[in-house]
């Protein structure tokens, strides 16, 4: 008996990335995504340039993806969306469009939480990528947010801790903006790190209770420090450029590493997944890496395409949550919080 073909439209929205994916039950047949560049100019994410952006995006970035995936809307089974947390206005754009177009089609509406998806992309159907055993740890690590998450099933989650203030990041942009940087300068300050020492600069460690992560205090070290030693030597930045982002990062790397042995010390479980924007840094994936070899832990570490935004992230939320026949009206309300679990 063949596997029934469920297709999947995916549209995510919330915050700069207008992105949309088709999948074919848990396979990827597409996954589109439409940058904004504009908000370079301004040192960050401008809102009301962000939705208009996405207003203009959406629709071709939509039919791009049906394109590639070469099928006809009316094939599709149902509409997933990124609901939120994220930016309002952003995400009112594809909260509206996936409503019409569902309504137009006459398919399922799905809502989805965007953290749930940076951790459900590990179960994308990739060659070569390995799906997590359940259950699993999970740490999220974006500009906006920095979550541990227990991962129970699919849909199951129970978060352990989270940041009291900055995601990390964050940290990392406004760490680069401190050094004179361009945004975005998280991926930046990974490039200069891979060249310089990170036992340079030391930089005090937060301390935080329970799973829980701060990043604001560290920030300001930091914004201090820099203050002091430029004041001594204007070219302090550019002699040490290497080494500081090297310091920076690994300072970074260890706090969320320290988080990770003791949720994996609380629960026993050896299983890790990241997922989102910092997910990319290798400073990150190194640790994991080694975690692995020292530790005996299992990293699951998703491909570059999956920790940005994206739909395709989207869209396998929307594909479990439909087996599950987990649907919403369309009174559904677009979040700028919205919680996992």
């Amino acid at each position: 008996m063949n596997k029934e073909k469920i297709y999947i439209l995916a549209i995510e929205s919330s915050c700069d990335d207008t992105s949309a994916a088709v999948l074919c039950n848990s396979k990827k047949l597409s996954n589109v995504v439409a940058s904004q560049k504009i908000h370079e100019a301004y040192g960050g994410v401008v809102p009301e340039l962000a939705s208009r952006a996405h207003q203009q995006n959406i629709v071709p970035v939509v039919d791009r993806a049906l394109t590639i995936a070469n099928i006809d809307k009316k094939q599709l089974s149902a509409i997933a969306f990124t609901r939120g947390p994220g930016l309002l206005g952003s995400l009112l754009v594809g909260t509206s469009f996936a409503k019409s177009l569902s309504l137009g089609l006459n398919i399922p509406l799905i809502e989805v939480n965007h953290m749930q998806a940076h951790i459900l992309a590990h179960f994308i159907e990739e060659e070569n990528m390995i799906k997590p055993k359940f259950p699993f740890l999970a740490m999220t690590i974006s500009g906006g947010h920095t979550q541990l998450v227990l991962v129970h099933d699919h849909l199951k989650m129970e978060i352990l801790g989270e940041t009291l203030d900055d995601a990390v990041g964050e940290a990392f942009d406004k760490s680069a903006k401190l050094l004179g940087m361009p945004y975005p300068g998280g991926p930046l300050v990974d490039a200069h790190a891979q060249k310089g020492n990170p036992l340079a600069f030391k930089f005090p460690k937060p301390k935080v209770p329970g799973l829980n992560f701060s990043f604001s205090g560290l920030k300001t070290s930091i914004l201090y420090f820099i203050q002091k030693q430029t004041a001594a030597n204007p070219e302090f930045i550019t002699d040490n450029l290497d080494d500081l982002c090297a310091s920076i990062q690994y300072t970074i790397v260890n706090i969320l590493m320290e988080k990770l042995k003791a949720a994996v010390k609380q629960t026993g479980i050896k299983r890790i997944a990241i997922g989102g924007g910092v997910a990319a840094n290798s400073g990150i994936r190194n640790a994991l890496e080694q975690a692995e070899k020292d530790l005996g832990w299992v990293a699951y570490i998703p491909k570059f395409e999956y920790c940005t935004d994206n739909a395709a992230m989207i869209g396998i939320v929307g594909y479990y949550k439909f087996k599950d026949r987990e649907y919403s009206g369309y009174n559904i309300a677009a979040t700028a919080r919205y919680e996992i679990g």
